[in-house]
Order: C-alpha cells, then sequence, then structure tokens
C-alpha cells in the first residue's frame, strides 16, 4: 500500500464498542488541534484481525494475541488500546443445556465440547487456550467461530455447549440465563500478577518515526479529551453500541478504559512479552524478539 501523504486521512478500523468509541471520538472528529486526520471502518475485532494480517489499512485496533503475525509491518502504539485488571474475557455455560448435551459443571466437563470464540487470533482464545491447558486434562472439542454479539445466544439456545465471551457481555449475560464458569483474567491474573492485554493499536511502520509520534501524541489526547469532556463523546458512543443499555456502555467504558489506554507503561508493557512468551512458549503463536514491540524511537523491554 502506497504510505499516505501528510494531508491524506489514515485508513483506521475499530470496534464500534464504547470503548473504542470513547477513546477516538476526539481523533475522529477534529478535535485534537494538529492531528493527522482520520478515515474511520468499524470492525469486528477478527475483521480487523485479518486487515492487519493482509496490511490493508493505516492504524487498526486488533487483538495483542495477533501482533506476532503483523510486527513486520505495524507498530505497537503505546497507547488507545485496552489492558487493566478484572476485565478479563469469561467462558459461559448454560445450567439447561439443549436436548443431548450433557452440563457443564466444572472446568473439565469441557473436554470434548463446543466452544464458541470471537476469534481464534483474539486475545481470548490465547487466554482460553493457555488456561485450557491446565483445566482442561481430556482436551477442548470443536472450536466455533462467532460475532461476538452471537455467543450468547448460541449457548443459551444450546447451539453450542460453551462460550468465551468479551466486552460488555461480563455485566449482561446473567440476562440470557447463563452461568459464568471461568474468568480468564482471573486466571491470568492470578499466574502473572500482571494486567491483562486485550485489545492493542497498532500503525504501519511506514508512516516513519515522525509521523507515528505525532499519531501516538494525538491519540493520547483524544483519551484525555474523553476524560475532560466524556459528554462530547455521548451521542457517538451510544450511536455505535448496537442498542445497549446507556448503563452497561458507563460500565464498559469504566473498566476497559484506564492509566493503560492512556500510556501502556512498564507494567503494560510487561504484561504484553509475558503473554506472547508464554504463548510462544507453549506453541500457540510464532516466538516475538522483544525488540519487535518498542515504539519506533524508544526501548520498552529489558534484557534478561
Amino acid at each position: 500500500m502506497t504510505v499516505p501523504s501528510a494531508t491524506t486521512p489514515l485508513r483506521t478500523a475499530y470496534s464500534p464498542c464504547p470503548n473504542d468509541s470513547f477513546v477516538f471520538h476526539a481523533w475522529s472528529h477534529g478535535l485534537v488541534p494538529g492531528a493527522p486526520a482520520a478515515e474511520v471502518t468499524f470492525a469486528d475485532i477478527d475483521v480487523t484481525n485479518g486487515l492487519a494480517e493482509r496490511g490493508e489499512l493505516d492504524v487498526l485496533k486488533i487483538s495483542y494475541a495477533a501482533l506476532p503475525y503483523v510486527l513486520d509491518e505495524y507498530a505497537l502504539l503505546p497507547c488507545g488500546g485496552a489492558l487493566g485488571r478484572g476485565c478479563g474475557p469469561l467462558v459461559l455455560t448454560s445450567p439447561e443445556p439443549g436436548a443431548g448435551r450433557r452440563p457443564i459443571t466444572t472446568p473439565a466437563d469441557l473436554a470434548g465440547r463446543v466452544v464458541a470464540v470471537p476469534s481464534r487470533r483474539s486475545t481470548a482464545y490465547l487466554l482460553f487456550r493457555l488456561w485450557a491447558e491446565q483445566a482442561v486434562p481430556g482436551g477442548l472439542g470443536e472450536i466455533v467461530v462467532l460475532p461476538f454479539h452471537e455467543i450468547m445466544p448460541a449457548v443459551r439456545d444450546g447451539r453450542v455447549d460453551a462460550g468465551l465471551v468479551i466486552h460488555e457481555a461480563r455485566f449482561t449475560y446473567q440476562q440470557y440465563g447463563l452461568h459464568s464458569l471461568a474468568d480468564m483474567g482471573e486466571a491470568w491474573e492470578s499466574a502473572t500478577g500482571l494486567p491483562i492485554p486485550l485489545g492493542a493499536i497498532i500503525a504501519r511502520r511506514s508512516l516513519g518515526e515522525q509521523r507515528l509520534r505525532e499519531l501516538a501524541a494525538a491519540i493520547r489526547a483524544s483519551v484525555e479529551h474523553a476524560w475532560a469532556k466524556p459528554q462530547d463523546s455521548r451521542d457517538y458512543v451510544l450511536a455505535n453500541a448496537q442498542e445497549m443499555d446507556p448503563a452497561v456502555a458507563d460500565q464498559h467504558i469504566a473498566l476497559y478504559v484506564n492509566e493503560f489506554t492512556a500510556d501502556l507503561g512498564p507494567d503494560g508493557y510487561a504484561a504484553v512479552h509475558g503473554l506472547l512468551d508464554r504463548a510462544a512458549a507453549a506453541g500457540l503463536v510464532p516466538a516475538t524478539a522483544a525488540e519487535a514491540l518498542d515504539f519506533p524511537g524508544t526501548k520498552t523491554h529489558t534484557q534478561a
């Protein structure tokens, strides 16, 4: 792809979820002085992961699990993404499974069962696989990829045995009559003591170091604007939140937009390195050189 000129809007994709709309509203609406213009496409995380792997856009929100596949072409930005504590994906089951399906009451019961996930390249799925290696000794059964908003209905209706859910499902799964079997975030934090790395913001390395720094500054300013003037983004957030209850949208933002969104910092980078190193050791993703996560012109890793 041709590198966009300084006056050409950066082709950008992120999800319609409240945290992304909240974070990027000021930048995408020209409220950050001097920031590059953005041409925004909304897409589910499985779509943006694929767009990044094909190198189709300039700036994207992707799963941290997808980073090892795109770091040759894209740089990880130090802001704008989703990391945190107490915000991990959940494994949901139904207390009344469909006809012919046995109830799942313990993690071991997942052995050989059908599980719906939002993306095979999602961080949620990576955390799930790391957890299942210990918690499901019999091995997982069929994995079905569904858009995240279809997963809870599929579990409720007995079309799958369990579902791995993200985002606002943490606040709404009881409305579907579902049970939380396990919290992947709790498992991760218990094992590592680190925050949970979920969604990354990446930009094409070919933009050059100066433009990447300008972009990072614009995204950081957009986050600060959102915190200072939350009502500015209110209509944008709710319009893109797929008829979500405003109270749920507020909970979503409060959980996923935090200090790591403004700056990954040492703990954030340690979490990303830790996730990718553990996943590579388990053979779930390609190994990633430590320096590949560095933002151009900076060093975010330490020598062993």
